[in-house]
């Protein structure tokens, strides 16, 4: 696909991100550099344990939830991440499918690939595992074959896309039959005002992108999976946007006065499987 104008924002965006080391949420926060992506990643639901067993470098505080623990992986299962950055939800998926299963990652910024693929030669020294893999694409037009993964996950990157609907027909195509679907995304609880929506640190910041929870639900239906479940974890919202950081000031400087992100902003468990 050629890159959309939104595309070319995200890329440079995560781009600098990737080269800075780090970020919650976007171009304008303090966590640029990774001050704070141990801190994020645990109020958003990361272990410790989980976190130790990483390369350096591979959490850049770029979640909002933890995907890969509810998906239930099994070992020797073939698992794709959507928008897999430095690879945090793809090393830690490779631990659970095991030597006999393969991890596929999907992002279309070079330099978070660049990251990805060096942080999986040090992985692989770590745990001596050799089942991952990192393709550039757009999650649009995933370069997988039909029917191809067990499971998808993504966190906090479905709301990036200009097309979200494509994204969950894609995401049906590469699943195989009784195949299912962890993924953690922002959602909204009400519409945004129009100055979030136009703002582009923002949308870089998973805000200005997220749908309503009615059409994120109708999204999933059309693209044809089911036993569909939508869980609130609103409580991440409060670690990717804590009160000192930038994008949050950023924020409530467009919304209306004593509005806080919360009130239209949740962080939910998307779960759902192929038919069989």
């Amino acid at each position: 696909m050629e890159p959309s104008t939104t595309h070319l924002k995200i890329q440079d965006a995560y781009g600098r991100i990737a080269s800075l080391g780090g970020g919650c949420c976007g171009p304008l926060s303090s966590c640029c550099g990774g001050a704070r992506a141990a801190e994020v990643a645990q109020g958003v639901g990361y272990s410790d344990a989980e976190l130790a067993t990483l390369p350096e470098g591979a959490n850049l505080g770029l979640s909002c939830g933890n995907p890969t623990a509810l998906a239930g992986l099994q070992r020797g299962e073939t698992v794709l991440d959507l928008g897999s950055g430095a690879g945090l939800d793809v090393f830690l998926a490779a631990q659970r499918v095991g030597p006999e299963g393969q991890v596929h990652g999907v992002d279309m910024t070079r330099e978070m690939l660049a990251k990805a693929r060096h942080n999986a030669a040090e992985f692989r020294r770590r745990t001596g595992l050799d089942n991952v893999t990192f393709h550039q694409g757009q999650i649009e037009a995933i370069p997988l074959p039909d029917a191809s993964v067990d499971v998808v996950l993504s966190n906090c990157v479905l709301n990036l896309s200009p097309d979200q609907p494509k994204v969950w027909q894609e995401i049906a195509r590469v699943l195989r039959p009784g195949g299912r679907v962890s993924i953690s995304d922002m959602v909204l609880l009400q519409p945004l005002p129009e100055a979030v929506r136009a703002s582009v640190e923002a949308l870089v910041g998973c805000v200005a992108g997220a749908p309503l929870l009615a059409d994120l639900q109708a999204m999933v239906a059309a693209a044809g999976l089911e036993e569909r479940a939508f869980t609130d974890k609103g409580q991440s919202v409060g670690a990717m946007l804590p009160e000192d950081d930038p994008m949050t000031a950023h924020l409530l400087d467009l919304l209306p006065a004593g509005a806080q992100p919360s009130d239209y902003l949740t962080s939910m468990i998307i779960s759902a499987r192929k038919p069989g």
